[in-house]
């Protein structure tokens, strides 16, 4: 029985830049690791690479004022309400320094207690004592303070987000919510800055009878005056790269992918898996903070990353169906039951298994490896993923 399971590796890559020949750079990079350390490559090895390097090869940057411009064509008549961003300097911000250049007035309104993705302007415990509905109730930002008081920084970094977002533009009206109608109250010309529920929240909005609804997928979903773009997801999973430079969400990652699948097969002989990763699928239990303020973990990967895990769960067969086996009889019909496994999915013998997608269980273990500092490895080797029990 080999005796090693999944193996999480991070690999040092050269600084990139734009036009680069990303493929080879990771194919080259991965071999050079697999040399220096004395691993071997594998068939059904994973290959992530994080979506920055991949966006940067691209060249997939727009300054605020080409988002500015596409805003103003998108709202015409220069007024709309911003619903439901998060709460981000590196996200959010440059955004809507960029969408508030394009409009003459913007109606700001912020979920409460939290964002989307988990960031707190105040707590749960402070909206029982205000004896706020928080379901219903709509707050203009004098009612909000009188409600919650003067301190609303943020936790973790120490941001008042309500005041830095009103600063980044003389335009800016902020208002709490938590129901996206409430923005027809303003005004019928929504931009929703959701992420996760946006489809949701422009079916509602449409049906309220908004006029004008658009999302942050449709900002830049195509160039204007020369500027990358994304058509799949506009500027949702962009970053700040300079105080008037957007990063966007890289494209066409399937193509990248498929392309260093080749290049690897071509100089090893073997089979791998790659995948463009993001932000992971996972939530911080102290901070309470989801970490995926990308739409999606992966916007690209190969075909042999489709699909979920078929696994049995080990602790319910030894304690259930062969509880009065010991030591290596018990081993044997474990291996054995993997072997002979069929589709177990909602079957007791799956009970506490993870049936989620591969690439958002594998692309969440990449950003982990990767981390967001100074660690030095866009690149992940994953090893043995799709081994189990009874791999030899």
């Amino acid at each position: 029985m080999k005796l090693t399971g999944t193996q999480s590796i991070g690999i040092k890559a050269p600084i990139v830049k734009e036009g680069d020949d990303l493929a080879s750079i990771v194919t080259n990079s991965v071999l050079e690791a697999a040399e220096s350390s004395g691993f071997e490559i594998e068939d059904g090895d994973v290959i992530g690479v994080t979506e920055a390097v991949v966006a940067r090869t691209q060249g997939n940057y727009a300054t605020v004022e080409q988002l500015a411009k596409d805003v103003r064509s998108k709202f015409p008549g220069g007024v709309a309400a911003v619903l439901f961003p998060i709460l981000s300097r590196n996200r959010f911000a440059i955004m809507l320094k960029g969408i508030a250049m394009g409009l003459d007035k913007v109606y700001l309104i912020l979920s409460y207690p939290s964002d989307e993705v988990g960031n707190q302007i105040i707590t749960w415990e402070q909206i029982d004592e205000a004896g706020i509905n928080p379901y219903k109730d709509v707050l203009t930002e004098e009612e909000f303070r009188k409600a919650f008081g003067e301190d609303t920084k943020h936790l973790w970094t120490g941001v008042d987000y309500i005041e830095y977002y009103k600063s980044l533009g003389d335009n800016i009206e902020v208002i709490f919510a938590n129901h996206s109608r409430a923005a027809l109250q303003f005004t019928n010309h929504v931009l929703t800055a959701d992420i996760h529920t946006r489809h949701r929240t422009k079916k509602t909005l449409k049906a309220a009878g908004a006029e004008t609804v658009y999302g942050l997928d449709d900002l830049l979903s195509a160039p204007v005056d020369g500027s990358g773009c994304n058509p799949d997801f506009g500027i949702l999973g962009a970053n700040k790269a300079t105080e008037d430079r957007i990063k966007l969400f890289p494209k066409d990652c399937n193509v990248f992918v498929n392309d260093v699948q080749k290049q690897m097969k071509e100089r090893t002989g073997k089979q791998v898996e790659v995948l463009v990763y993001g932000d992971g699928a996972f939530k911080d239990p102290v901070a309470g903070i989801w970490e995926l303020a990308d739409p999606v973990v992966s916007p690209g990967y190969t075909k042999g990353l489709e699909g979920t895990p078929n696994e049995l769960k080990l602790k319910y067969l030894a304690d259930n169906e062969f509880k009065d086996l010991e030591g290596d009889e018990l081993q044997d019909a474990l291996r054995e039951s993997i072997k002979n496994k069929e589709d177990v999915a909602g079957k007791m013998v799956s009970q506490g298994t993870t049936p989620r997608r591969y690439v958002d269980l594998i692309g969440s273990l990449c950003d982990l490896t990767s981390g967001s500092g100074d660690k030095g490895t866009p690149i992940i080797l994953v090893k043995n993923y799709f081994d189990n029990y009874a791999t030899e």
